[in-house]
């Protein structure tokens, strides 16, 4: 998939040789999972198609569809049309093991396990295969043999299995006490796994500053600790009508009738520059909620707009949400490129605040060009991966504990010096004539 042809594996498990930064183990029934990750490598690496390819797969479970910008990822440098994706996490305390073999947008076989944890035997819960045209499906044992269920299965493969579509979804959305685990898993896709792109946007940051006093009150404080003159953060209240005016009537009946029809009565629009406007119901009125940053300086306040913020302040914000997650709940984020439009030196102290902060839950993976978080006071070994593409073009990945580094040694200098690969070859750079195209001669 995408730039990975063979096979490779990225893990959060904790290496048992490591004994540095013992903060950052979570034990789970005795299973150690690491809370930090990130991923190093030159451009064109790969390192962002290990994001995308998580994003594909979330994607396909969460939406039941092929995601269409995803519709060629298959490695082109072969053949082989084969694509595989498997992920073992872990949801409510319990593991579990969900893989899909893709071949040309169809889904082949989707299977889905109650992790041993590399401790017990895996458990099946369902094994979705094709053969010859027909879609066939294996439940475990108590579901095939309950009456109520095995009806569920017929109609299942009748009416609602489609070819290029799992069917994870299909049954976590059925009412049946033998589909609870199913249901478990996946919850993993909707409520736990989160992914920041560089395009990705916070949904509803305006709603919830204004509704959660305590979201506001850390949102506001992370703003400040940055110093870049945010004293608060605030929403701007404006009636739909007088928002969109009323020359725009027919505008605004279509929007209500769109938001009548949502479950919480609250939907996110955008603007060309990206700015989000939320409506929403409240009691009998449609309220436009925006959100309006005050910046103080020489001791005058004054409200600005989004659209008025640098790229650095606006993904900042972007990781607000996400930084209260990880710290509260057991969320696991992936962001890609953290430190784009962010100084080196901020970011570098945002993630050194989350490695030192021993009260936290959930897990922090990102990728990054960015060298001096190479720092062994801030990532144990195992924390710490690298991305790089061989002679034909296919992504590998690997970890710094592979090389069995001493814990004082100077990695960043390291990686710089190509000790651990993933860097860019510039061999070829210093012959490049610029001159040769001086179209002016």
């Amino acid at each position: 998939m995408f730039s990975f042809e063979k096979r490779k594996e990225f893990s959060t498990i904790a290496n048992s040789r490591l004994k540095t930064l013992h903060d950052h183990i979570y034990n789970i029934d005795n299973f150690q999972i690491l809370k930090l990750s990130s991923v190093y490598g030159a451009n064109g690496s790969g390192k962002s198609n290990l994001i995308k390819s998580l994003d594909y797969l979330k994607r396909l479970v969460t939406r039941d569809e092929m995601p269409l910008k995803y519709k060629n990822t298959r490695f082109k440098f072969t053949d082989n049309k084969k694509q595989i994706l498997v992920i073992e996490f872990i949801q409510n305390q319990k593991g579990f093991l969900y893989g899909l073999e893709i071949v040309d947008n169809k889904i082949m076989t989707e299977e889905l396990y109650i992790s041993g944890l590399g401790k017990n035997e895996d458990f099946l819960l369902y094994e979705r295969k094709m053969e010859n045209g027909k879609t066939q499906i294996k439940f475990f044992d108590d579901f095939e043999k309950d009456e109520k269920s095995k009806v569920i299965k017929e109609v299942l493969i009748e009416e609602f299995v489609r070819i290029d579509r799992p069917i994870i979804k299909l049954l976590a959305n059925r009412e049946n006490e033998n589909l609870r685990e199913i249901k478990n898993a996946f919850g993993w896709f909707t409520e736990t796994l989160q992914i920041i792109t560089p395009d990705s946007k916070p949904i509803a940051l305006a709603h919830r500053i204004e509704i959660d006093k305590s979201f506001k009150e850390f949102a506001e404080d992370l703003m400040r600790t940055f110093n870049i003159g945010i004293k608060a953060l605030n929403t701007e209240r404006t009636s739909i009508y007088d928002f969109f005016g009323q020359d725009n009537s027919n505008e605004i009946d279509d929007l209500i009738s769109r938001l009548e029809k949502t479950k919480n009565k609250i939907i996110g629009l955008r603007t060309r520059k990206g700015e989000e406007i939320i409506v929403a119901k409240e009691g009998e009125d449609y309220i436009v909620k925006i959100l309006e940053i005050e910046h103080e300086a020489n001791n005058i306040t004054k409200p600005f707009s989004l659209e008025e913020e640098s790229d650095g302040t606006i993904r900042l914000l972007d990781f607000v949400p996400a930084f209260k997650n990880i710290l509260f709940d057991d969320k696991v984020i992936f962001v890609d490129e953290i430190e784009r439009s962010i100084h080196p030196l901020l970011i570098k102290e945002l993630i050194r605040k989350f490695s030192e902060q021993k009260e936290t839950k959930g897990q922090l993976i990102f990728t990054t060009h960015e060298s001096n978080l190479l720092d062994q006071s801030i990532f144990r070994q195992d924390e710490i991966w690298f991305s790089e593409k061989d002679f034909e073009g296919a992504t590998d990945i690997y970890s710094l504990s592979d090389f069995k580094e001493h814990k004082t040694i100077d990695i960043r200098k390291g990686y710089l010096n190509g000790r651990y690969g993933s860097i860019p070859f510039l061999g070829n750079l210093k012959d490049l004539n610029w001159v040769d195209y001086d179209i002016n001669e």
